[in-house]
């Protein structure tokens, strides 16, 4: 689930991840339930972003590692790090075969501990953790995070009065460019586009889909009953469509048209049209609903529009393509997080203190030490999410032995039971 946190959507950062958000539509709409429409929250303190790591720093390895302290040190505790094993389990499948972008490490470092995860034993979790990993410290360790959730909305899977808003899925024809296939300096960059004659150009943009560029081509798998609550699950990444039987149908992130993300938050902000104190994504919601276009204008800034398939797993996927967890799962940069590392926060945000696993990613979620927190679905969630804005240090789980590797050190560990 590649998603924008909310808190990006609030002041522009950005939810996702991913998504995440995760987890997180025109026409005269039919009432929403009280169910569904969840309490306002009250708004995030806008506070500026935190710098990224400089341009040149384009992954962890160049921007520099150090060792952190002992895990026994940081305090984690044993429910957490039992929760945490169980999440990063359902990485390692994933963890022992994918490239790193990090440049931290390579996919048979990870092999030790995701073969001793499967047996290790629930009760000695934090054992395991401390046993087989040393925590690193990536750049100056200084921690940003916000939060994404899961959001449900009314939709339809046929297009009925009252749901006219369609949710597409990925089109035949937006293709995916890996540049670093042809200029090894831009490995890692992508874009997306579709062909035209013997030429790629740019897909279409946000207003180009909302105006009828995909229609009629059998692309809709369900329609949304309002404008609003559906662009704003698009930048969590993924969510629940409320059918009108009562019958819930999940959907997630197939795909993104390849335009550059538009936090809408920030620029109303920025012209001065948003009034103080309206940051929160429910803030907007209403600056939105107050325009007499119902918005449309406003969400049209931003180009970037999502795909989305449907789930029939037990919860949204992220990034690394395994099912995210509430609480535990974190969506970081890979540049600079291996996917599927664990990781600890230390936050003045105490709900978002302790062991998390990097599960995905999201447009707004770049540079060092830039987490988003998934916090599942619900109104809490919701309430969370929207809420969270937490600073502090990070330090990165890594394999026994990486950072005296990296620093020219020798590799290696100890292989302790359990």
């Amino acid at each position: 689930m590649i998603r924008l946190s909310l808190f990006a959507v609030g002041l522009g950062f950005a939810l996702a991840g991913c998504a995440v958000i995760p987890e997180h539509a025109p026409g005269a709409p039919p009432p929403v339930a009280a169910a569904t429409r969840p309490a306002p929250v009250p708004a995030p303190v806008p506070q500026p972003l935190p710098p990224v790591a400089p341009a040149a720093a384009v992954n962890a390895r160049a921007l520099g590692v150090v060792a952190g302290p002992a895990l026994s040190e940081i305090g984690v505790g044993a429910d957490k790090a039992r929760d945490a094993l169980a999440a990063f389990r359902t990485s390692c499948p994933v963890l022992v075969k994918r490239a790193d972008q990090s440049g931290l490490t390579n996919p048979q470092d990870w092999a030790s501990a995701c073969s001793m995860a499967t047996s290790w034993p629930d009760q000695n979790a934090l054992g395991f953790f401390t046993a087989y990993f040393e925590t690193a410290v990536i750049g100056d360790g200084k921690a940003f995070a916000t939060g994404y959730y899961e959001p449900e909305i009314n939709g339809s899977r046929f297009r009925q009065p009252g749901y006219d808003v369609p949710v597409y899925r990925r089109p035949p024809d937006l293709i995916d460019v890996e540049l670093g296939d042809f200029i090894e300096s831009f490995k890692g960059k992508k874009i997306h586009g579709r062909v035209d004659g013997n030429q790629l150009i740019p897909y279409f943009d946000r207003t180009q889909i909302e105006t009828g560029a995909l229609a009629n081509k059998g692309l809709e798998i369900a329609w949304a009953a309002d404008s609003i609550e559906f662009f704003f699950l698009q930048v969590q990444g993924s969510g629940r469509l409320r059918l009108p039987d009562g019958s819930v149908m999940r959907i997630g992130y197939d795909g993104q048209n390849g335009h550059d993300y538009t936090g809408i938050g920030a620029m109303l902000r920025d012209r001065g049209q948003l009034p103080v104190g309206q940051g929160s994504m429910q803030g907007i919601m209403a600056y939105l609903r107050s325009q007499p276009d119902g918005g449309r204008s406003v969400m049209a800034e931003n180009r970037s529009f999502v795909f989305f398939r449907e789930l029939t797993s037990g919860g949204p996927i992220g990034a690394l393509g395994v099912a995210v967890s509430p609480r535990l799962t974190v969506a970081a940069d890979p540049a600079f997080v291996p996917l599927g590392a664990p990781l600890v926060l230390s936050l003045d945000r105490t709900e978002a203190n302790g062991l998390w696993v990097a599960q995905d990613t999201g447009g707004a979620i770049k540079g060092s030490n830039r987490f988003d927190t998934f916090w599942g679905a619900g109104d809490d969630a919701r309430t969370t999410a929207g809420g969270m804005s937490g600073r502090g240090q990070a330090w990165i789980l890594l394999p026994v032995g990486t950072v005296a590797r990296l620093n020219g050190g020798s590799n290696g560990g100890p292989q302790p039971q359990p």
